[in-house]
C-alpha cells in the first residue's frame, strides 16, 4: 500500500526520486495520514492540506541544513513522516512517543519548536540573519497559515525581515481559508479579493480566449499562469513591506509548486510565496467538514467520525457556553470576545443566538485583551474566552490595559491545568501563579461542573477583573443548576470534617483529595478561590489543625499554595505545610489521567505524599 513512501526514510531519499514519481508519493503519504490519525487520534484536516507543499519543500530545499520554521505544528505530520518518523507515527501524542508539534529534541529537521501561532516568521527571520552572518550560505522557510497571519507578531517579523536584502528568508503562506474556526479580519478579505479580484479574472479570462486558437499556447500559458498571476495583480501588502511577492498558486499542484520552489532559491532578497491549499484535501469527509476533523479522536476512515449514543458528561467548555447564553439573555451589557477559537471555548451557540455581540477577533490574544478593556471602558461587560496557555501571550495587556485600570472584564480560562495529548505547549500549569500576583485581578477555582457555572456568574456580578479556570473535558460529573445563581465572593467551604491533617484543594483535585482524605482521616477543605484566599476559613482551620497540605492542578512555584504559606506567614502562624501540584519541569503529552498519577497528583499519589511527609510526626495518627 505503501510501495514508495517505505523507501523514504529521510529526505535525501524523496531528493533521489524523479519529479514523475512524486504524485503518487503524495497520495501515498496523504493515505498514511489518514489511516495513522484514525488510530491515535490528533489533527487532520491541517495535515491533509499540507501533503503536497511538505512533499515539495523538502524536495527543493536541501533540509535540514535548510531550515523548516512550521507555524502553529499542528500541521507537520506529513514533515515527521518524510524525515525518519514513519514507523513512530503510532505513538504520536502518546507517553513517551512523538510529540503532536515539531520538537528540536526530537529531529534535526524540527528545528524550531512551535504550538502558539505566528512566531515562524521572527524565528526564521533569526536563522537566516544568522547564518549570514557566520558566512553560512543556508535557506530559512517560514511556513504559515492565513489565521496566524492575523496576529500582530507575524507582521512585526514582516517588518523587520522587509529591510535585510541579503538573507535568504522564505515566507510560505499557506493560505486554506481556515484557521481553526473560521478566518476572520480584513486581512481574510484582501486575500479572498485578491483571489477573485476582478482585474485578475478579467485577464485571466482575455487571455484564455484569445489563446484557445492555439493549444500549445494556451498549455504553455496554463503552466505560466501560477508564475503571471503576480504580475496582473496591483502591489500586494507584502511587497509594500519590502518582499518579492510571488503567487497565489496551487499548493496540491507539485507542477506548479516545486518550479516556483526551484525559482525561489535562487532570487536575492526575502521572498514571500502565496499557496492556496484546502484543508482536509483528499479525504472527502474532512473537505467537507474540517472543523469537526480538525483534531478527531480515534475513527474509522471508511466510516468517518460517528456520534456516540452513550449519554456523555458536560464538558466544563459546555457549561461555559450554555452559562454565556443565558448571562446574555439576562443582561443586554454581555459581549463575547475570543481570539479565533469560537468551536474550541464552546462560543457556536453564543455567535448564531447573538451575533452582535460576538466577537472573533483572529489569532490575536494581545488584542483580545485591549479591545475587552475598550469595551469595558464604555460600560459593557465583556467575557474573554481563552485557553489559559494562550493568555499568557497578552499578558502585558492584561496587566496594563485591564487590571491598572480595574476594569470588570471577565476572563473564562479552559484548558487549565493539564491538557493531556497536547502537552506541555497547551498546558495551563502558570495562570494561578501569574494571575494572583496582579493587583485588582481575582481568581476563581471550580471543582466542578456545577460550581464553574455558579463561580462564572459570581465572577460577571464583580466591578473589576475576574477569571476563572477550568480544565479540559469533563469534571467529576455535577449537573450544573438551572439558573444564574453565584457563590460567595472568596469564599471557601469545609467538604469533610476530619482530624489532623486538612487538605485545601483549589479546582478540580478536589474530589482525588477527598477520596485521599477518606484512608487518612483528615479534613477536606473547598477553597474555591485562588485570590482572594478566604483568609477567616484559612486560619480557623490551621488553628485546629497539626499540618496542612494544599492541592492544586497548577504550578506549585508561586501558586495558590504559595498564597497560602503567604497568608500564614503575615498572621504569625507557624504550621508544617505540604504544597502538591505540577513540579517545576515542563510535562509531556500523554493520557491526562496518567500525567496527574506521574505528578502525584491522583488520589493514591496525594495520599502517598501526606504520609510520606507526615507520617513519622508523633502528633499526627492517620486513619487506618
Amino acid at each position: 500500500m505503501y510501495k514508495l513512501l517505505e523507501t523514504i526514510n529521510s529526505p535525501a531519499d524523496l531528493r533521489r526520486l524523479p519529479r514523475p514519481q512524486l504524485k503518487a508519493l503524495a497520495d501515498e503519504l496523504r493515505a498514511f495520514v489518514i489511516d495513522s490519525v484514525s488510530k491515535t487520534g490528533g489533527h487532520l484536516s491541517s495535515n491533509l492540506g499540507t501533503v503536497e507543499l511538505t512533499v515539495a519543500l523538502h524536495y527543493v530545499f536541501n533540509t535540514p541544513d535548510d531550515r523548516l520554521v512550521w507555524d502553529v505544528g499542528h500541521q507537520t505530520y506529513p514533515h515527521k513522516i518524510l524525515t525518519g518518523r514513519r514507523e513512530r507515527m503510532r505513538t504520536l501524542r502518546q507517553f513517551g512517543g512523538l510529540s503532536g508539534f515539531p520538537r528540536r529534541d526530537e529531529s534535526v529537521y524540527d528545528t524550531f519548536g512551535t504550538a502558539h501561532s505566528s512566531t515562524s516568521i521572527s524565528a526564521a527571520l533569526g536563522m537566516a540573519l544568522a547564518s549570514h552572518q557566520k558566512g553560512e550560505d543556508r535557506h530559512a522557510v517560514a511556513i504559515i497559515g492565513d489565521g496566524s497571519m492575523s496576529a500582530g507578531m507575524a507582521f512585526e517579523a514582516l517588518n523587520n525581515a522587509g529591510v535585510h536584502d541579503d538573507c535568504k528568508l522564505l515566507v510560505v503562506l499557506n493560505d486554506n481559508d481556515m484557521s481553526i474556526s473560521p478566518p476572520v479580519g480584513a486581512l481574510n478579505r484582501y486575500l479572498a479579493q485578491l483571489m477573485s479580484g476582478r482585474f485578475y479574472a478579467s485577464a485571466k479570462n482575455v487571455g484564455k480566449q484569445v489563446l484557445k486558437v492555439a493549444p500549445p499556447l494556451l498549455e504553455l500559458a496554463k503552466r505560466l499562469e501560477a508564475h503571471a498571476k503576480g504580475m496582473v495583480v496591483p502591489a500586494t501588502l507584502f511587497e509594500n513591506f519590502g518582499f518579492n511577492y510571488i503567487g497565489p498558486i496551487d499548493g496540491h499542484d507539485l507542477e506548479s509548486l516545486i518550479p516556483t520552489l526551484e525559482n525561489i532559491k535562487h532570487l536575492k532578497g526575502p521572498q514571500f510565496l502565496h499557496v492556496v491549499t484546502k484543508k482536509g484535501q483528499g479525504y472527502k469527509l474532512a473537505e467537507a467538514d474540517p472543523i469537526a476533523y480538525h483534531g478527531p479522536g480515534k475513527f474509522d476512515p471508511a466510516m468517518g467520525l460517528q456520534k456516540s449514543t452513550a449519554p456523555a458528561k458536560q464538558t466544563f467548555t459546555q457549561v461555559f457556553g450554555r452559562w454565556l447564553c443565558d448571562m446574555a439573555e439576562q443582561d443586554i451589557r454581555l459581549v463575547g470576545i475570543t481570539p479565533a477559537m469560537r468551536e474550541g471555548s464552546g462560543m457556536v451557540e453564543f455567535h448564531q443566538r447573538f451575533p452582535g455581540r460576538y466577537h472573533d477577533v483572529g489569532i490575536a490574544e494581545q488584542h483580545a485583551v485591549t479591545f475587552a478593556a475598550g469595551m469595558a471602558c464604555e460600560g459593557l461587560k465583556p467575557v474573554v474566552a481563552i485557553y489559559s496557555t494562550f493568555l499568557q501571550r497578552g499578558y502585558d495587556q492584561l496587566i496594563h490595559d485591564v487590571a491598572l485600570q480595574n476594569l470588570p472584564v471577565v476572563f473564562a480560562l479552559d484548558r487549565a491545568g493539564l491538557v493531556g495529548a497536547d502537552g506541555a505547549t497547551h498546558a495551563g500549569a502558570y495562570d494561578i501563579p501569574f494571575l494572583r500576583c496582579i493587583p485588582n485581578m481575582s481568581l476563581a477555582c471550580p471543582a466542578d461542573e456545577n460550581e464553574c457555572r455558579k463561580l462564572l456568574t459570581s465572577a460577571f456580578e464583580q466591578n473589576h477583573p475576574v477569571a476563572v479556570r477550568y480544565p479540559r473535558g469533563a469534571g467529576a460529573g455535577v449537573a450544573p443548576e438551572a439558573g444564574l445563581q453565584s457563590l460567595p465572593f472568596g469564599k471557601g467551604e469545609v467538604r469533610r470534617e476530619g482530624a489532623g491533617i486538612a487538605i485545601l484543594a483549589f479546582g478540580t483535585l478536589l474530589y482525588p483529595a477527598l477520596q485521599a482524605a477518606e484512608k487518612l482521616g483528615a479534613t477536606v477543605v473547598n477553597m474555591r478561590w485562588a485570590k482572594p484566599l478566604d483568609t477567616a476559613l484559612l486560619l480557623k482551620i490551621a488553628a485546629s489543625h497539626d499540618a496542612l497540605v494544599t492541592v492544586e492542578e497548577g504550578a506549585i512555584m508561586g501558586g495558590a499554595g504559595s498564597a497560602v504559606s503567604e497568608t500564614l506567614q503575615a498572621a504569625g502562624v507557624i504550621k508544617p505545610l505540604l504544597q502538591l501540584g505540577l513540579k517545576d519541569e515542563f510535562i509531556e503529552h500523554g493520557d491526562h489521567a496518567q500525567l496527574l498519577a506521574l505528578q502525584g497528583l491522583d488520589a493514591g499519589g496525594i495520599e502517598a505524599s501526606i504520609r510520606a511527609r507526615f507520617g513519622a510526626l508523633p502528633v499526627l495518627k492517620f486513619a487506618a
